[in-house]
């Protein structure tokens, strides 16, 4: 939530003309109850120290209850001690929640603000209806019902001034009565008694009481801390295992990453992620996330030990940053200007480096030591999930194109023209154009120039029709010198003209042969037919498509003296 900043001058100015005056108006007002007693009044305020930067954690929510300590402090040294050590409590608070960054400094005069108007109302509401505090307060029902009323004045003051801040000053429209409220008044209702228990057992036994009631209490936040920290590491671990499974079932390259980077972003604050893999000597950039976006990989290849993914590499270890001072002269400059905290782990597969995962927030801190043990189990999870996925997509190539022109195969070309022919009949599709092609004489050319000669021009065939082609359709091999492309929402017209394109292409381009030994740089010409049709005008399912394309190849084409197109015609 941000603050604009004349929001924030105001707070420092209300802080300075409030708290300072108000203070020693409080001093003159109701004088402390401090003589003889230093030694104990400096246990109280460790006391309240202790307490204050060891919130209980319940639900991710963290519960700072030091109200219990600040109502013994109220009672036995005055209003005064007590406001006193709220404000010393404040700070502590805010330390430990590590709060106090560059623009974030208002929380501190804010927060003194709060607690200071807390206990102020508070204690003089207590006074005003005649309590009193002191080390020989009365303990006559009246005394304790005022105790009471205290108690719960100070709780929804501060539950008042906490709804104000959130609503004018951080405008946040998030309801306030939720999980959070609910949590904090029962913990609140539970531990305000143990302020009047302690009270009284130290009017009995000194300072012996702040150990009997202080060291349970700080024993109960740890195991509550202690216990909350295991609950989110096996939270985190079976959240990765999850992770693992669906990456698992990913079969594309591009899938896994995405579902990757999608499941970091749900688990971690984001802002920016990269992923690089491993080259030969070098790292290169295959998926860049910036700001909920993928950019493009246009930065350069990282050597071992340059910036922090080369060094993460380099070392097969991960680092955590938690500010940019600690690495701002590490990094070779692509991570963005207002990133703070950084996490970077190596990627292994059979205890090598095959890539570098890199995560970066804005803020400072964002990121705990654990994660970084989560984040090195996902990426195990990454590199075996890929190395699947390359496996499926290599295996699916070999299975779909042809090894020679690495156009698509007779096999995965028929059950593409069925998927089309499908999409016309949902009316996806209004036509569809099929253009086949076959080099004339191509027996001479491969008695002429051998085999490899002969393989030499189909390679290069196949790529001067798929430049031509592009995306508007797709090319295969449909067997020996034979070629098909199939052009979905293609007029006929518009087909004739692709083919005429390409058939000028063979004919006026030499072909060269460049790997043969005994026709080193020999250049070639040839020439091809080509037969066109489209459906439904021409055909009204695959195979008549298929049969009326070949039938203008060797009719319209062939015989008419061939290195010419025809289009199906049924007269």
């Amino acid at each position: 939530m941000q603050v604009n900043p004349q929001m924030k001058r105001v707070i420092f100015i209300v802080w300075l003309l409030l708290v300072p005056a108000g203070m020693v108006y409080t001093y003159q007002s109701y004088p402390p109850h401090t003589s003889g007693s230093w030694v104990d009044l400096l246990a109280f305020l460790l006391l309240t120290c202790v307490v204050a930067c060891m919130p209980i954690v319940i639900n991710e929510i963290f519960i700072f209850l030091i109200q219990w300590v600040a109502l013994a402090t109220f009672l036995k040294y005055g209003l005064f001690v007590e406001m006193v050590f709220a404000q010393i409590a404040v700070i502590v608070l805010l330390l430990k929640l590590k709060v106090l960054q560059k623009g974030q400094l208002f929380r501190l005069p804010l927060n003194l603000i709060m607690f200071f108007l807390v206990s102020f109302y508070s204690g003089f509401i207590y006074h005003l209806l005649g309590g009193e505090t002191g080390p020989n307060l009365s303990e006559d029902p009246r005394s304790i019902w005022l105790g009471v009323l205290y108690a719960i004045l100070n709780y929804l003051l501060n539950q008042v001034l906490i709804s104000f801040n959130l609503y004018f000053i951080y405008k946040s429209r998030e309801p306030y009565f939720g999980k959070d409220f609910i949590v904090e008044t029962l913990t609140t209702l539970i531990t305000f008694p143990i302020g009047f228990v302690l009270y009284i057992l130290y009017k009995q036994v000194e300072l012996l009481a702040l150990l009997f009631i202080g060291v349970p209490f700080v024993s109960i936040s740890i195991i509550f801390n202690l216990y909350y920290s295991s609950e989110k590491i096996n939270e985190y671990l079976q959240k990765a295992a999850e992770i693992g499974h669906q990456m698992a079932e990913r079969l594309q390259v591009n899938d896994v990453i995405d579902l990757f980077i999608q499941k970091l972003g749900e688990m971690l604050p984001v802002d920016y992620a990269y992923i690089l893999e491993v080259k030969e000597d070098e790292l290169l950039l295959i998926r860049r996330m910036e700001a909920g976006k993928v950019l493009s990989n246009d930065f350069p290849a990282l050597k071992k030990n340059e910036g922090i993914s080369g060094r993460s590499w380099a070392n097969q270890k991960p680092y955590l940053y938690s500010a940019r001072l600690e690495w701002r002269g590490i990094t070779t400059g692509y991570i963005p200007g207002d990133a703070e905290s950084i996490l970077c782990v190596p990627i292994l597969r059979n205890r090598k480096v095959i890539g570098v995962l890199l995560l970066a927030s804005k803020r400072r801190r964002a990121y705990e030591k654990f994660q970084l043990m989560i984040i090195d189990i996902l990426c195990s999870y990454f590199a075996v999930a890929m190395e699947n996925a390359k496996h499926y997509e290599l295996t699916k190539m070999q299975s779909e194109r042809c090894s020679l022109t690495k156009l698509y195969n007779y096999r995965y070309f028929e059950n593409l023209l069925n998927e089309e022919f499908e999409k016309m009949t949902r009316f996806v599709r209004k036509n569809l154009s099929l253009i086949i092609l076959d080099i004339d004489h191509f027996k001479q050319i491969n008695d002429t120039y051998g085999h490899q000669g002969g393989n030499e021009i189909l390679r290069e065939l196949a790529s001067r029709i798929s430049e031509i082609v592009g995306v508007s359709g797709t090319v295969a091999r449909y067997g020996g010198e034979e070629f098909v492309i199939l052009l979905p929402n293609i007029t006929k017209g518009e087909a004739y003209q692709m083919a005429e394109h390409i058939r000028q292409s063979i004919a006026n381009r030499p072909f060269i042969l460049r790997q043969s030994l005994d026709y080193n740089h020999q250049q070639v010409m040839i020439t091809a037919s080509i037969g066109v049709a489209t459906a439904p005008e021409d055909a009204e399912d695959p195979l008549a498509l298929i049969r009326h394309s070949d039938r203008a190849l060797y009719v319209g084409a062939k015989r008419a003296g061939r290195n010419r197109v025809a289009e199906y015609s049924s007269c």
